[in-house]
C-alpha cells in the first residue's frame, strides 16, 4: 500500500500531519483513523466542527467520543519518533480515492476523507457514541459542498464560505439570541416591500450611527421565523460578517475570491436567501483601492440580474459620498 501527497489538498495533508503529531503525543506506535478525526477537529476554523454542527450534535459529547477512542489505542514506551500509518488508515485512503472519483475531484479534500472515515469501524463506533447518523453525516458534506470540484491544491479554502464568514440570523432568532424589537414596524414593512418588488429589490438602511439600521433587519428576521412575511420572503437571512471577510486575506484578490464564493453559495442557497451587509461601504469602494473596486463589480452584476438579495446599512455620509 502506498500514499502519495501528490494526490492531496493543504488542509488535508495539514490534517495528516497532525494526526502523525497526536499520535506521537499520546505514545502510539501507529496513526489511526481516531488520530485523523482528532487532528481535524483540532484544526483552525475546523471543518469537521461546522458538519457536526449542521447535524444537530453537540460539540463536546463528540469530542468526547473522540478522545475516549483514541485513549483505548495501542501504546509504546518510549514512544516512536515517527510513528507508522495503520492498515486502516491506508484503507481510509484507499475508500476516499473512490469518494474523490465520484464528487468528480483532482484531489483527495478533507470532506473526501471524512467521507472515507466514515466506514471505518473504529470512527463509525465514534459516531454512533455521539449519536451522529452516518447517513446523515455523509449527506451534511454533500450538501455543504454543492456544485464546487476540488481542482487545486488550495481549493478548498473557500468552501462553506456561508459558515465561515456570515451569521444565520434566522438561526440566531430560532436559539433566542436576538432580543425583540419594538417600534420599527413602519420600516420593516418597508423593507419587505423593497424586497418582494421584480426589480431593483435591494434596500439601504441609512441613517446616523447607533439609530437602529440592524435592529430593522434583526426585525425582518422575527418576522420570517414568524411567518409573518409574504412567501417570497420565507427564505433564509445571512449577515455578512465583514471582519472575517477581510481578516487574513493578505494577498492581492484574496478578499475577492472570498465574497464572490459567499455570493455564490448564498445565489445557490436552498429556498433563496436574503445577504444583510453592514457598513455596505466597505465592499462597495471604500478606501479607493483597487481590489475594494474589484469587489463591488462582483456584487453589481448580480444585483442588476436579480440574482441576489442584498439589504445594506451605512451613514448617511458614507451613502452621499458612494
Amino acid at each position: 500500500m502506498s500514499f502519495n501527497p501528490e494526490e492531496y489538498t493543504e488542509k488535508a495533508l495539514e490534517a495528516l500531519k497532525g494526526a502523525m503529531e497526536k499520535a506521537t503525543e499520546q505514545s502510539n506506535a501507529d496513526v489511526y483513523p481516531a488520530h485523523m478525526l482528532q487532528s481535524l477537529w483540532s484544526q483552525d476554523d475546523s471543518y469537521l466542527k461546522r458538519i457536526i454542527d449542521r447535524v444537530g450534535v453537540q460539540p463536546i459529547e463528540f469530542e468526547r467520543a473522540i478522545n475516549r477512542a483514541v485513549v483505548k489505542l495501542p501504546t509504546q514506551d518510549p514512544a516512536p519518533a515517527q510513528p507508522s500509518m495503520n492498515r486502516s488508515m491506508y484503507e481510509v485512503f484507499t475508500q476516499a480515492k473512490k469518494e474523490m472519483q465520484s464528487m468528480g475531484d483532482s484531489l483527495v479534500a478533507v470532506d473526501t476523507l471524512l467521507m472515507a472515515m466514515t466506514y471505518e469501524k473504529t470512527v463509525g463506533e465514534v459516531m454512533r457514541n455521539a449519536g451522529v447518523d452516518t447517513k446523515q453525516f455523509r449527506e451534511a458534506i454533500k450538501k455543504a459542498r454543492g456544485s464546487r470540484k476540488v481542482d487545486s491544491k488550495s481549493a478548498e479554502a473557500n468552501f462553506d464560505a456561508l459558515s465561515k464568514y456570515s451569521i444565520d440570523m434566522i438561526k440566531q432568532v430560532e436559539s433566542g439570541k436576538l432580543d425583540p424589537v419594538i417600534g420599527r414596524d413602519e420600516e420593516i414593512r418597508q423593507v419587505v416591500r423593497v424586497l418582494c418588488r421584480r426589480n431593483k429589490s435591494n434596500p439601504i438602511l441609512a441613517g446616523p450611527p447607533g439609530t437602529g439600521k440592524t435592529a430593522i433587519v434583526e426585525g425582518l428576521a422575527q418576522r420570517i421565523v414568524a411567518c409573518d412575511v409574504p412567501q417570497t420572503l420565507q427564505t433564509h437571512l445571512f449577515s455578512l460578517d465583514m471582519g472575517a471577510l477581510v481578516a487574513g486575506a493578505k494577498y492581492r484578490g484574496e478578499f475577492e475570491e472570498r465574497l464572490k464564493s459567499v455570493l455564490k453559495e448564498v445565489t445557490e442557497c436552498e429556498g433563496g436567501a436574503i445577504l444583510f451587509i453592514d457598513e455596505i461601504h466597505l465592499v462597495l469602494g471604500a478606501g479607493k483601492t483597487d481590489g475594494a473596486m474589484d469587489a463591488a463589480n462582483l456584487l453589481k452584476p448580480m444585483l442588476a440580474r436579480g440574482e441576489i438579495r442584498v439589504i445594506g446599512a451605512t451613514t448617511d455620509a458614507e451613502y452621499q459620498k458612494y
